[in-house]
């Protein structure tokens, strides 16, 4: 018996078949790129006035159901699966939606707060500009991925800056361009998303490519 253990067990101590158990998690890589996706598209359009709707409160239901709760969700599954860097994103930015939801929220308390609207545009500036640092540093991380994640985490790092530009100076153009940018940033997410929904279909009628970078065999 105690040669039978020793036998499946691995230098470190793990049990080869416990080791080796492929994961029976569904990659939760496309609910999580789509309820991102969704929510930046329409924030996004609320951001270039499109069909004169300048009010985002809208978008608060799915900010905080969509963007936040589905996408943190995403994330909590990409840990067992053992990708550190689609858990630490989803988690991220889910939880960058359900605080933009309470802030957005009417009756928060959160932008009521600000007597000042200068002063309430500059808080909101703040709260931008920090999240476009976060992502400008998931931008070094997707640099040995793909080109759709560079493109994609690079587009959302100009578009929180944008934004952010636009909510200090409060240029209204700006915020215009900001809003811009997040749609292609939102379109790029709808396309990586499709495309590991495909990956995931064994018979797929086609296949879109993110620009996978291939691994260096030495």
């Amino acid at each position: 018996m105690t040669n039978d253990i020793e036998k499946n067990v691995e230098a470190g101590g793990v049990p080869r078949a416990v080791a080796h158990r492929p994961t029976r998690i569904g990659n939760p890589g496309t609910l999580g790129l789509f309820s991102f996706a969704s929510t930046t598209f329409i924030l996004s359009l609320y951001n270039v006035r499109a069909r004169g709707v300048a009010t985002p409160n809208v978008i608060v239901g799915n900010a905080a159901g969509c963007g936040g709760l589905a996408q943190l969700l995403a994330g909590m599954w990409e840990f067992p699966r053992g990708n550190t860097f689609g858990a630490t994103a989803f988690s991220s930015y889910g939880a960058f939606w359900i605080a933009y939801a309470i802030i957005l929220i009417p009756g928060s308390g959160a932008l009521e707060a600000y007597t000042d609207p200068r002063e309430r545009e500059n808080a909101l500036g703040m709260f931008l500009v920090t999240w476009s640092f976060v992502t400008f540093f998931f931008c070094f991380a997707s640099l040995r991925k793909s080109i759709g994640f560079i493109a994609l985490f690079g587009l959302l790092s100009t578009t929180l800056a944008v934004l952010a530009a636009g909510a200090f100076t409060g240029s209204v153009n700006c915020t215009k361009g900001g809003g811009g940018v997040g749609i292609a940033t939102a379109l790029v997410a709808f396309y990586i998303g499709l495309s590991e929904l495909l990956a995931a279909e064994e018979k797929s009628v086609v296949r879109f490519p993110i620009g996978v970078f291939t691994k260096r065999v030495d």
